[in-house]
This record gives structure tokens, sequence and C-alpha cells, in this order.
């Protein structure tokens, strides 16, 4: 008995096929790499290093706006920048300005059961652009954690980290959007590239 195989493939199977692994290779990008238990990697302070997560720009001086929070908390934006695949990264540097230990607030995650439930983040972080009238929120990867700074330590007075959102890109003709973060004072953006 001899048995036939025959490699004809379908091109729409091909199509398919490439379509969902580009699908697969946007949706990971930005979020930082998994560690060895399958949860994301979270941002290191700045003192231990940035890792491979986005975040502010060493050196950088420019600030796009300042924003204060709840307990002595300065969310200072550094960079809004667009990318070739449709996406707006907020970098920044989160710094405790008081004189005692402080926490990002849980609001800072948002009411999203879905992000809630990977733990504390700044996934409640919005762009709005008032011009169109819509709101773009955080984007998340194919597991539902957010794409953004998570887990972030108690600050001691004094200290700071860097950290990161990622949302979907608005029309290439807004330039300019509110950044809105739960617990933090509300800020209008320049959006480059």
């Amino acid at each position: 008995m001899s048995v036939r195989f025959t490699t004809r493939v379908r091109t729409g199977a091909i199509a398919l096929t490439v379509a969902a692994g580009l699908a697969l290779g946007v949706a990971g990008c930005g979020g930082g790499s998994d560690g060895e238990d399958g949860k994301p990697k979270t941002s290191a302070p700045a003192s231990k290093g940035g890792g491979p997560n986005p975040s502010t720009q060493e050196g950088s001086d420019e600030i796009l706006a300042e924003l204060r929070g709840e307990g002595g908390l300065m969310l200072k934006i550094t960079s809004a920048a667009r990318d070739a695949g449709g996406f707006v990264t907020v970098n920044g540097e989160l710094k405790n300005d008081s004189s005692e230990p402080a926490r990002v607030s849980l609001r800072a995650a948002g009411v999203e059961t879905e992000i809630i439930r990977h733990g504390p983040s700044l996934g409640g972080a919005t762009l709005v652009d008032s011009a169109s009238k819509k709101r773009y929120y955080v984007l998340r990867d194919t597991d539902g954690r957010p794409l953004t700074t998570t887990n972030m330590p108690r600050l001691k007075a004094g200290e700071s980290i860097p950290v990161f959102m990622q949302f979907p890109a608005p029309p290439t003709d807004t330039s300019e959007v509110t950044f809105q973060l739960p617990s933090f004072a509300s800020g209008t953006i320049q959006i480059s590239g």
C-alpha cells in the first residue's frame, strides 16, 4: 500500500498564516518580555537599570507635562512618540516628591476587570483627542495585561522610576491630546512622529 502526500497549499491558507503571525508580532511589541513564570517583567527602579521596557530617555531634559498625584507623587512625561506600527508610546518618570514613602494608588490601574486582575499598573491611563471626540485606552497583550509599567514599588522620599504606557495612535493629523491617569491631574501633551 502506498501513501501519497501532497505539498500543495492553498494561497488563502498562506495569507491567513502570515496575517496571524504579523498580528501576534505586533501585539507583543512594546510590552516587555515575559518572565520565566509567564508573568510580565516589571519596571526596575532607575537605580537598578531600565531593562528592555521603553522608558525615560537618558539625559532627556524635555518635559511635555508634569502631573501631580496623590501622596506627593509627580509624573513627568518626557515623550509621546508614534511608531510605524500604529502605536503611541508615552514615556516618563514617576517621582515621590514628598518626604514620606509613597505608592501609586490602585485607582491608577483603572476599573476594567481584565486589567485589574493583572495587578497594580498604569492601565487606567487614557489619551483624549478633543478635536475628534475620541478616547484611547492603554493597549493590552493577548493575555489581557496592559502594555504599561506594572507592579511599581513603594517609592522612598525623592526616589523615581521610569514608566511607559502604549496606546493606539490617533490619526496622523492629531498632534495634541490630553493625557489622563486616575489619581493624577490631567495635562496636554504633544505627540511626535
